[in-house]
């Protein structure tokens, strides 16, 4: 079925995502750059205190031990629990809107299928660029519980580590923490490749604390619902999500899905997908 043109939006939320995303970015950076004059440690705390996934990484030790790991203290917490009442809201909508590596890798996607022959982008129009690559669907299913047992043998290697198990090879150090150590240039350079070749590669595959908060979508309230009236199975929104989701229609609480609006912001039939407070 031919799709319709997308009519012009008065208001784009998508709009307003890429500038909170920006600013997650540079704060990003801000507290990387903070971390590389001296005395730090005295004043904050370690580039390792201010991540989300920290709280996740030395919550077993602090309760069975009354201690945090070293880089991390109860600030881990407070940021873990902001990131924890935002999905019991809207689900993963941390991964889609204030994580910095999302965006990072958002846009090594967009190097590579200009440079790889994809030209300007089309909105909701499949790029005939050759990379990023789609994985065959049997190792795309596959490959994303890997994240659910890395986020399982973190949990266990927390209990018998001094230092949080991702220190050494964290991509958000590695990305943002500007101090880099010999592994983390190597896993920066990982990072790089990796998000070039395939799509949000460590959203879909490795990322622990987007495992953690997938389970977030079948529960929050707010979500984007779909109106079978309306729909006419374009396909518009399968080409524009970044996480790779067939049907989006009708896989719309999909653990998959970073709430990113994308799907809503191409859909050329208006009412087809909107976003709400379903009530439970």
């Amino acid at each position: 079925m031919k799709a319709a043109s997308p009519k012009p939006k008065l208001y784009s939320l998508v709009r307003s995502r890429r500038v909170i995303q920006l600013l997650a970015v540079v704060g990003s950076f801000a507290i990387g750059l903070r971390h590389l004059m001296p005395g730090e440690e005295s004043t904050g705390g370690s580039f390792d205190a201010f991540c989300a996934f920290g709280g996740v990484e030395t919550l077993l030790p602090y309760l069975f031990n009354g201690q945090t790991l070293k880089t991390t203290n109860l600030l881990n917490f407070t940021i873990l629990m902001g990131v924890l009442g935002v999905s019991l809201v809207a689900g993963r909508a941390f991964c889609g809107w204030l994580c910095p590596l999302g965006v990072v890798q958002d846009m090594f996607a967009g190097w590579a299928r200009r440079l790889s022959g994809g030209g300007k982008h089309i909105r909701g129009k499949k790029s005939k660029a050759r990379f990023p690559l789609t994985l065959p669907p049997a190792a795309d299913k596959t490959l994303r519980y890997a994240k659910y047992l890395v986020l399982a043998a973190i949990l266990v290697a927390s209990l018998y580590m001094v230092y949080p198990p991702l220190h050494a090879f964290c991509p958000m150090r590695a990305v943002f923490g500007l101090k880099l150590t010999p592994l983390l240039w190597g896993v920066l350079i990982i990072f790089i490749g990796g998000s070039l070749l395939i799509e949000r590669v460590w959203c879909k595959y490795l990322c622990p604390l987007g495992a953690l908060l997938a389970i977030f979508n079948k529960i929050s309230p707010v979500r984007i619902v779909s109106n079978s009236n309306q729909c006419n199975s374009c396909g518009r929104c399968d080409i524009e999500c970044s996480m790779g989701i067939k049907d989006v229609p009708l896989n719309l609480d999909n653990p998959e899905c970073t709430r990113c609006l994308e799907c809503m912001d191409t859909c050329a039939r208006d009412g087809s997908l909107e976003l709400k407070v379903v009530k439970r």
